[in-house]
């Protein structure tokens, strides 16, 4: 038996390791349809209400479709602006670290033929150039991908408010009904955590603009999206986040160091207070991942699908933990995915009293 149990163990990882092999080789496909599987729980609520409303089905998905539109072209403007904005800047800030490396070397006291070839604009100038190609590439890459996921995201919306109907029909009354409410329950949670992470993800991304604004240092609200983007990944995101506008604060008030201080000080409060305090008592204990999943969530969305993946990982994660919490089978991975804190609570409890 135990034997039977530990080949059946060993063939499911291989399982799991040849999906994956197929999700990464069909990436182009796969990754716009994870993306548009997730927005499904965003947008789905809005298209049913339009329906329960008496809006025909294909005006509703298509006016969902237009709001979809709009962020994503407001988006891309704002990246645009942001790309131009850091580009136009750059000249000043080559010639700032060409000065700030001039007086670490001679602090140092190296030689001064040690500089003689030495020239930040000159380096890194053509670099720059090599990043405004790699962005353009990315965008248009970016835009094709858009298509697709529209082109998903129409299809499941489509099919949405008639599902249960679906259910009812195929299936005797009483399985039918807790299908029904199980489905309903799952595409509730899952929607209510993305709606969750968006708006801990927007309000982390605003506080960073409006702190660092008041600091005074350049490209905030490039420092602002670049949080909401990464608060999806945690703990580490937050960190990557962080790095470069405090390293932009360093060059930019050289050789003052207390507003580099000060801004790696505030960012720092902003997101060990989104991440450890607002975000968990507002979704509260169950639907905290342990640790040990999120980064194995990472490294292995991450394979499958470089940065896209990673910063699809933590809500992929969370959505599969919220799935198996609703089916009876998988409740036990649903426990062993999760942080274990309310367990720990409720023992502690337990055991006090």
């Amino acid at each position: 038996m135990k034997r039977s149990n530990l080949i059946v163990g060993l063939l499911s990882v291989l399982v799991l390791f040849a999906v994956a092999t197929a999700f990464k080789a069909a990436q182009t496909v796969v990754i716009p349809l994870m993306i548009a599987w997730l927005l499904s729980y965003i947008c789905g609520p809005v298209v049913n209400w339009l329906v329960h409303k008496r809006v025909p089905l294909g005006l509703a998905v298509f006016a969902v479709l237009i709001l979809v539109l709009g962020v994503c072209y407001l988006g891309g403007v704002f990246l645009g602006g942001r790309v131009r904005d850091v580009l136009a800047e750059s000249p000043k800030y080559l010639q700032q670290l060409n000065l700030i490396y001039q007086d670490v070397v001679s602090g140092l006291s190296l030689p001064d033929n040690f500089l003689a070839d030495i020239n930040w604009t000159q380096q890194l100038g053509p670099k720059l150039a090599t990043a405004t190609v790699t962005v353009t590439g990315f965008m248009t890459n970016f835009l094709g991908k858009l298509m697709l996921v529209l082109i998903f995201l129409v299809f499941m919306l489509l099919g949405k408010p008639y599902f249960r109907y679906k259910v009812a029909a195929a299936f005797p009354a009483e399985r039918a009904s807790k299908f029904t409410d199980m489905t309903a329950s799952i595409s509730k949670q899952i929607g209510q955590y993305l709606v969750v992470k968006v708006a801990i993800s927007g309000t982390t991304g605003v506080m960073v603009w409006v702190v660092l604004s008041l600091l005074k240092v350049e490209f905030a609200l490039t420092w602002g999206a670049l949080a909401f983007f990464l608060n999806f990944i945690p703990s580490i995101g937050s960190i990557i986040a962080s790095i470069p506008p405090v390293l932009l604060a360093v060059v930019q008030y050289y050789p003052s160091v207390w507003t580099p201080i000060f801004t790696a000080v505030a960012l720092l409060l902003i997101q060990m207070t989104m991440g450890n305090v607002v975000e968990p008592k507002i979704m509260g204990d169950s639907l905290n991942l342990s640790p040990v999943v999120i980064l194995l969530s990472l490294i292995f969305f991450g394979w499958m699908w470089g940065i896209v993946g990673a910063l699809l990982s933590v809500p992929i994660a969370a959505a599969i933990k919220i799935v198996c919490e609703n089916i009876d089978a998988l409740k036990p991975i649903s426990i062993l995915m999760g942080s274990g804190k309310s367990l720990w609570k409720e023992t502690h409890e337990i055991q006090g009293k």
